[in-house]
């Protein structure tokens, strides 16, 4: 099969074409460095430079060339495929060549975190809580020990019928001072998860 691309996720592919083959090995590196690390505007500015673009051409070309081995993993294309619908979006045999190597380094990798999104995981369904005080002891009397206690029911699709469910509940305890920092740490979680990188991670996976 051929791969479909958007009509602009083709035009950020565009730019590519007209390049010598040691561009198109640069790209691939910054395409690498992207699904590693996220994007890096220093070195699109650099790439820009030195090519007489804007900066924004730079970092839609990875981001299409990131597109173009991501799709290609999804759809699970073969060399022979990749290769065909590498030269229909107009690249030369010898572009061809340097991507065909890039999909084969990258694709089981690629592959394996796909098959990781696609894996049905306990998600949240409901909490119960409630807030417990211990004033004393025999051994210290004036001791006041706070807990919270917490009923996290996680529901998981099965596996036996679709659209069927299953329910587990998890007790847990804790005091204030670690909830706080529990907290904490899943609201920059969150932040992270909204981030441009993780943004433009999902897109690429979706």
């Amino acid at each position: 099969m051929l791969l479909s691309l958007k009509d602009d996720q083709k035009q950020h592919l565009s730019v590519l074409i007209s390049q010598p083959t040691n561009v198109l090995q640069d790209f691939c590196k910054l395409a690498l460095d992207f699904l590693l690390k996220g994007p890096a505007p220093k070195l699109y500015q650099t790439a820009a430079q030195k090519l007489s673009v804007q900066p924004e051409i730079i970092r839609n070309a990875v981001e299409g060339l990131v597109n173009l081995i991501v799709e290609s993993c999804r759809h699970q294309l073969s060399d022979l495929d990749f290769r065909d619908s590498v030269l229909t979006l107009g690249f030369t045999e010898e572009h061809q060549e340097i991507l065909e190597v890039f999909y084969k380094e990258k694709k089981q990798e690629i592959h394996d975190a796909l098959s990781r999104l696609t894996l049905d995981l306990p998600h949240y369904y409901d909490l119960e809580w409630r807030f417990e005080v211990q004033l004393a002891s025999r051994a210290l009397q004036h001791q006041v020990t706070p807990l919270i206690t917490m009923n996290l029911t996680l529901e998981t699709k099965t596996a036996l019928a679709s659209g069927s469910t299953s329910r587990k509940n998890v007790i847990l305890q804790t005091d204030p001072t670690n909830l706080v920092h529990i907290a904490q740490v899943l609201e920059e979680a969150l932040r992270d998860s909204r981030s441009q990188h993780s943004r433009q991670i999902q897109r690429s996976f979706k």
